[in-house]
């Protein structure tokens, strides 16, 4: 059992929680993720390693409320535990050499984004984020951001948080100065990062985007996570994200098959949410 050692609500529909797993903390790294159980009749969900203190033994993990486990895991208390915590799993962050870096985060991608935009300011890179949120209410690490980044672009869709936009205007701007990158990491709604793409490509900017699909194993076997990239020389092949990834150049991926895939088990997880809801409110009663 893996003991909660700290909860708190980052905004009304995204949790923190910091895990006693000090054989999982010794070997993570940014851009790792882990798989996790609440329970021994509990589904396995990947959640990505959002920070770690190899000297407490704890691993950070952040995780939107969206479906029947997250609601489950939300209910855990601090001092509770869950069942499993596997990893890390996944490829690291390639952060060795960089001297300067864009990191793009959309969303609860922010989370993912954050542990490699700190890895690289601490390793002394020129870390300049862009971070896009749908309104303030659902803004998420911006301190943090704001420690690990030398220039920090805030946007929002309503205006209400920095300045109202998406996440490709600041980018396009910069890019369209001349300023060019080691690498721009972009990782949110997959939909974001193939906009990011569209526009880093126009420059010929490297773009590496972190693909997080659905997940069951998290070593490969299930193929649940697989998707399509194609070399340079046209040739199309399969991936999967849990052992080739989650980090991919962001010009070889098929983003369109990627959402398609995304959208597959809706259904099945908006009834399973149904469901859990109902049996908390049974539970509250």
């Amino acid at each position: 059992m893996y003991k909660i050692l700290e909860k708190k609500e980052l905004n009304p529909t995204v949790t923190f929680m910091s895990i006693d797993a000090p054989l999982v903390a010794r070997k993570a790294l940014p851009g790792q993720f882990v798989i996790l159980r609440v329970d021994e009749d509990g589904e396995r969900i990947p959640l990505t390693v959002a920070g770690y203190d190899r000297e407490k033994g704890s691993v950070d993990i952040i995780f939107q409320i969206v479906g029947a486990t997250t609601m489950k895991l939300n209910a855990k208390k601090q001092g509770e535990s869950i069942c499993d915590f596997v990893g890390p799993l996944g490829k690291p962050t390639e952060t060795e050499g960089l001297k300067k870096a864009c990191i793009v985060g959309g969303g609860v991608g922010c989370a993912i984004a954050y542990p490699v935009a700190k890895e690289l300011h601490e390793l002394g890179c020129e870390v300049t984020t862009i971070a896009g949120f749908r309104s303030k209410d659902l803004v998420i690490l911006e301190d943090e951001f704001a420690r690990a980044s030398d220039r920090f672009y805030r946007m929002s869709d309503d205006g209400s948080w920095g300045e109202k936009g998406v996440v490709t205007s600041p980018l396009h701007e910069l890019l369209e100065s001349g300023e060019r990158f080691d690498v721009v990491i972009a990782i949110g709604p997959v939909v974001m990062m193939k906009f990011v793409t569209l526009e880093t490509k126009k420059y010929g900017q490297k773009t590496i985007i972190s693909m997080n699909p659905i997940m069951i194993d998290g070593t490969g076997m299930c193929g649940c996570c697989r998707l399509t990239v194609t070399d340079a020389d046209g040739k199309r092949s399969t991936k999967f994200a849990c052992v080739d990834g989650p980090d991919f150049d962001a010009f070889t991926v098929d983003f369109d098959e990627a959402m398609m895939r995304s959208t597959m088990y809706a259904d099945f997880e908006r009834k399973a949410r149904e469901e859990a809801c109902n049996l908390f409110k049974a539970e509250v009663k």
